[in-house]
């Protein structure tokens, strides 16, 4: 079972990051927050870093990103939120991929991972969700919306992701070789954290 390790454990940081999304989502939106996305995407980010110091592949963060987005789906719905959870995850993964390429431990290279990530995550989005799938509250904002939201929002998110991206790969990087040490006990306990985590997911939904 050892082999499945990695993957069950990407499965806890897409869990993590979906229930965040849930929770944090409900709290944000209902007090009419404003950016609420760039409260969300922190967990985000700071997650995805951690899993990129720990397992350090191509698509690593991709399978975190659609993993939270289907813990989204499944506990809270709307189609929006999940498009972006996904693509946030694919925007990072496209960044590290290119930045942090043999575990470069550099802290301006993953600051522009968090910063490549967050401007690439909320561009693929507003474009996506107004031009391809064509949600109708984008179709009406238009141009001003869709740069509204990459230059606006997303340099808020940036920023943030700045931060937070260069402490979660540092984190993750050293708690490699521990997470290595442990790997007997691993896949059972990331297992029962997985069920844990969706069990509160439903009851949070």
């Amino acid at each position: 079972m050892a082999r499945y390790n990695p993957l069950v454990q990407l499965f806890v940081f897409g869990a993590l990051w979906g229930l965040s999304e849930v929770v944090g989502g409900k709290a944000l939106y209902e007090a009419n927050i404003p950016n609420a996305s760039v409260y969300l995407s922190a967990s985000g980010f700071f997650l995805l870093a951690v899993a990129r110091g720990l397992f350090n592949k191509r698509g690593t963060s991709s399978v975190i990103g659609g993993m939270a987005a289907l813990f989204r789906l499944v506990n809270a719905s709307f189609v929006c939120h999940i498009l972006g959870i996904f693509l946030m995850g694919v925007a990072f993964d496209l960044a590290a991929s290119i930045l942090l390429k043999g575990d470069k431990k550099s802290f301006l290279r993953s600051s522009l991972t968090g910063i490549t990530g967050a401007y690439g995550g909320y561009a693929l989005f507003a474009l996506i969700i107004t031009y391809v799938v064509r949600y109708e509250i984008w179709i009406v904002g238009g141009w001003q919306k869709v740069l509204h939201h990459v230059f606006l929002t997303g340099s808020l998110a940036a920023a943030v992701a700045a931060i937070l991206v260069p402490m979660g790969y540092v984190l993750g990087l050293r708690s490699r070789t521990h997470a290595r040490l442990e790997s007997r006990w691993a896949f059972s306990s990331s297992l029962i954290f997985v069920v844990i985590l969706w069990t509160l997911g439903r009851m949070a939904g």
